[in-house]
């Protein structure tokens, strides 16, 4: 059985590190999905440039990329999302709701159709989304982002249910703080050792998607990091 893996967003500070990663595991071939791309000089990978992932459209012309087949198990990961934050509910702006809901759940909602598609007609298949941990537990300051969290755990919830019908599993991880550059620049005197990784978020979902038959309709909370160095 073949297995082909797509990551969405892969170019990002999240996604090149889960990128790195994957790049080293057993997968006979990589999709790659971003706005624009780092060269990889690998056979077996290939980068396909993405639009507005909230248009249903862009979303149909990226999943036309990947054939299916009753030959292949399909694996998704997708970093896609967005962040807003630092205000109150009565200090947010209504269109930076519209924004949160638009990059952190109608993203993920179409990606779930089309993957959902593309499982129908291969073997099986498995998807594991970014959530949030503020999707879980409400922070001060993040209404807009937490909202469209929580109703994206909701989603995975519901996929993982539909999913048993068409062999699909669906999981989702809710990290606290990744280590990235934008969240070094944001909080410059958090304690970075605490921090997620991306490489380490690579790592965890690849272990997912080895037991993708037995896990789904789980939300992993990655909050508490220590070095074992």
């Amino acid at each position: 059985m073949k297995k082909e893996l797509m990551i969405f967003g892969a170019s990002g500070a999240l996604g090149t590190g889960v990128t790195n990663v994957f790049l080293n595991k057993e997968y006979d071939r990589i999709y790659l999905f971003d706005f624009k791309h780092k060269t990889i000089p690998k056979p077996d990978v290939q980068q396909i440039t993405i639009k507005d992932l909230s248009v249903q459209q862009n979303v149909s012309q990226a999943f036309s990329e990947v054939s299916p087949s009753k030959d292949k198990v399909f694996f998704l990961f997708s970093t896609i999302g967005g962040f807003s934050g630092g205000k109150k509910i009565w200090e947010t702006d209504p269109s930076d709701f519209e924004r949160m809901l638009d990059m952190n759940l109608k993203t993920s909602f179409l990606i779930s159709r089309y993957f959902s598609e593309l499982v129908k007609n291969s073997h099986s298949g498995s998807i594991c989304f970014t959530a949030a941990y503020t999707g879980i537990v409400p922070e001060v300051g993040k209404s807009a982002y937490g909202a469209s969290k929580a109703a994206l755990i909701h989603l995975v919830k519901t996929l993982a249910e539909e999913g048993k019908e068409i062999n699909l599993s669906a999981n989702a991880i809710a990290p606290f703080i990744i280590d990235t550059p934008a969240n070094r620049e944001w909080m410059k005197n958090g304690d970075t050792e605490n921090w997620i990784k991306p490489s380490e978020i690579g790592e965890f979902v690849h272990s997912i998607f080895l037991s993708y038959n037995l896990l789904s309709g789980n939300i992993y909370e990655i909050k508490n990091r220590f070095n074992t160095d």
